[in-house]
């Protein structure tokens, strides 16, 4: 079971959405009008995507169809993000497609370089789906999110090009944009992703697709000249940079210091778009640089500061301690100061 999976209640006739795992077997369990209950793994069986299609839906998706094959799509825009406050602090996250188009898509959220998935699947026609809460009190921290979609529908259809959209709330005119969601029919901020003209308080950065909208084909993506490669010349230039290199002494690495903190927040300020993984791998490769770095300069003594958390990083760190060649012994560092979230290496 994951999060977003639906389920229902084995003993009763309630169905939700997982939206969160407590300790040991219990899963947080929304239902209908945002009640979430805890309710132990044992009592639930998720629900298959294709069970309404298989026992509910026949008679309306063979209609849909053949009204499809004679009518076409109607709508053509309509897709909309609403943020439906809470409370004073706190607002739901919606995805509303009030389109004739089923559309299968993603929407991330990050920046730079990394981005963390906070929902996908098929949005149908004239639907909405929940996809997160958040917090007005930092809007920064929500980043930038991007939202990507394919437009489908039964029968014969024009073909159009996939839709991607990115954009940032500000917070100075958030609260500007209130007004009842369609589909939703609640009061929401509500912002319309494929209109002409956007609220100034969100600022897009739109990828735009190989083929307009009127048909017509859209500027081509100059491409990068073709290099050769001489064999003859690359040999040459390894050879010449072989005679070149000189052995690497102390002086090259710059001496780090003798306490090193690993807390993720101390390495990026972009910790908020990581998972876990990501994570753990930028801590490992910030500790692994900071140990050779304190090796190569003559360190006698090095501390490592890892939290205690699930104790994770603290193993991979002193695995690798453990197997380095130049480290003597490590040991828990000043267990009245860091208590078991730092290690201390004796370089040899």
């Amino acid at each position: 079971m994951n999060i977003g999976d639906r389920v229902r209640l084995l003993h009763s006739k309630e169905q939700g959405i997982i939206v969160g795992f407590k300790s040991g077997d219990i899963i947080e369990v929304e239902i209908e009008d945002g009640f979430k209950l805890p309710i132990l793994k044992r009592e639930l069986a998720v629900i298959s995507a294709y069970e309404d299609k298989a026992f509910k839906a026949a008679p309306a998706v063979v209609a849909r169809a053949e009204e499809a094959k004679t009518k076409g799509v109607v709508a053509e825009k309509g897709l909309f993000v609403a943020f439906q406050p809470s409370n004073d602090r706190d607002v739901v996250m919606f995805l509303i497609n009030n389109t004739d188009w089923d559309l299968p898509f993603m929407l991330s959220t990050g920046s730079e370089r990394y981005y963390r998935g906070l929902a996908g699947g098929f949005l149908m026609a004239k639907t909405h789906i929940k996809i997160t809460e958040l917090s007005t009190a930092n809007f920064d921290a929500w980043g930038t999110f991007t939202f990507q979609a394919l437009f489908y529908s039964f029968g014969y259809i024009p073909e159009r090009a996939p839709f991607v959209k990115r954009f940032k709330c500000r917070a100075d005119t958030f609260f500007k944009n209130k007004k009842k969601a369609p589909i939703l029919d609640k009061e929401a901020y509500l912002f319309q992703l494929d209109a002409d003209v956007l609220p100034q308080n969100i600022v897009v950065a739109t990828v735009e697709p190989a083929v307009a909208a009127t048909g017509m084909p859209a500027t081509p993506t100059p491409q990068p000249p073709v290099i050769g490669i001489s064999p003859e010349k690359l040999r040459e230039n390894m050879l010449e940079r072989n005679t070149r290199s000189a052995p690497v002494s102390a002086q090259q690495f710059q001496r780090p210091t003798a306490i090193i903190d690993l807390h993720i927040e101390q390495l990026t300020k972009d910790f908020m778009t990581l998972n876990n993984a990501q994570m753990l791998e930028m801590q490992l490769v910030s500790f692994n640089k900071q140990l050779e770095q304190g090796i190569a300069s003559g360190m006698d003594f090095m501390t490592f500061i890892h939290g205690v958390g699930n104790g994770t990083l603290r193993t991979e760190i002193q695995r690798c301690l453990s197997k380095h060649p130049n480290v003597a012994y490590f040991e828990d560092a000043q267990k009245e100061k860091f208590g078991y979230g730092a290690t201390r290496a004796k370089i040899k």
